[in-house]
């Protein structure tokens, strides 16, 4: 099996490869195969940390990552909730963004490993039909574009007014039916190609057959706790004060560290993030609480999106048991030992505080 179809799973020739190998999943399932444990990390990471990325990388043959895609689809559609495609095909937008991001900045320097395939931005483009609708603007000999022309139907199709007043039409330029961009938006339109094919489709019915209940009832498992994960969800009004000296310690350790400039897993960035986005603040404070931080900007914006939705609630922060398990609780107290989630230790804190100044009060 060729490593790029699982490093991208949703491309049409790892669709093909699937169905040359003539693998039934239901056997997979039965079998309980490697595939199945990676196509179930898939999903959760999708929902706990917004990549579908392993954490064990190397744990999984190709085989096992390609095949795991399917699995993963079955999954979503048998948790059978909005939510779930959204914040699935997000995930793997992201992960793929991260992915085109590496494979097309390569250099001649002999530090990046040459030993697998990796993709040109024309192959991406290729994939989506967008090759004639996209054109690099000339530069020197020798160094990538900064900015590009992408075709007004494509852009129009792809981008959305929700991201921000730079994305809407009047706010571009526009010359002989093409809208001008640079490279890290173009970043951003092909990862919303991604999102939309990975979407389609989703949910699909498994239920209605023989085989179909056998499958579903031989996940219902995985489905429930992937369920669970789900329903953690919380009302933003519920809060709405921003008094960093009253966060849990979890949140404050990492806010510290990622202000000394340190990179945080992504599972810490997500948790942290969602965190802030459970105590009412909205994507623009959220990027001036990051200011002077090792995170970039339009990531941020980017995941603030990812955690909200069109109904005013978004992911949680992970519970208590999740920041365990991926060993971001520190300096427990003695509040930390009556509750079981981060949120509830800072109406706890909020609570019991005698006087709090909101962040950003002292930001206007």
């Amino acid at each position: 099996m060729n490593p790029l179809h699982a490093r991208y799973p949703f491309f049409e020739g790892a669709r093909e490869a699937v169905e040359a190998a003539g693998v039934a999943l239901p056997t997979l399932v039965a079998e309980d195969a490697p595939a199945v444990a990676r196509g179930r990390e898939r999903v959760e990471r999708a929902l706990l940390s917004g990549t579908t990325a392993s954490e064990t990388p190397r744990e999984w043959s190709v085989q096992d990552e390609l095949l795991s895609y399917p699995i993963a689809r079955i999954l979503v559609s048998l948790i059978d909730a909005p939510a779930a495609v959204r914040k699935y095909a997000a995930a793997e937008a992201a992960t793929a963004a991260d992915r085109f991001t590496d494979d097309f900045e390569t250099s001649d320097d002999g530090l990046k490993s040459t030993s697998r395939r990796r993709l040109s931005l024309d192959d991406v483009l290729r994939e989506f039909d967008l090759a004639d609708d996209v054109r690099a603007e000339p530069l020197e000999r020798g160094r990538d574009p900064d900015w590009y022309r992408v075709a007004l139907g494509s852009y129009l199709t792809l981008a959305d007014p929700d991201w921000g007043e730079r994305w809407r039409l009047v706010n571009r330029e526009v010359v002989d039916g093409t809208v001008r961009v640079e490279r890290g938006d173009l970043s951003r339109l092909l990862r919303e190609a991604v999102e939309r094919r990975v979407a389609d489709g989703l949910p699909f019915q498994v239920r209605g057959t023989a085989g179909g209940d056998a499958l579903a009832d031989s996940l219902a498992e995985e489905v429930g706790t992937l369920r669970d994960l789900l329903a953690d969800r919380r009302d933003v009004r519920d809060i709405d004060t921003v008094a960093p000296d009253l966060f849990p310690p979890c949140m404050s350790h990492l806010l510290d560290r990622v202000r000394r400039d340190n990179e945080l897993d992504a599972h810490s960035t997500f948790a942290l993030t969602a965190f802030l986005t459970g105590i009412g603040m909205d994507t623009d404070e959220i990027v001036r609480f990051y200011r002077d931080t090792a995170l970039d900007e339009e990531t941020v914006r980017y995941q603030t999106e990812y955690l909200r939705d069109d109904t005013g609630t978004q992911f949680g922060a992970p519970t208590c048991a999740t920041m365990q398990a991926y060993g971001d609780c520190v300096n427990m107290d003695k509040r930390c030992e009556t509750i079981a989630h981060p949120m509830s230790y800072y109406e706890k804190a909020l609570d019991e505080a005698d006087e709090v100044r909101d962040w950003r009060e002292r930001e206007a």
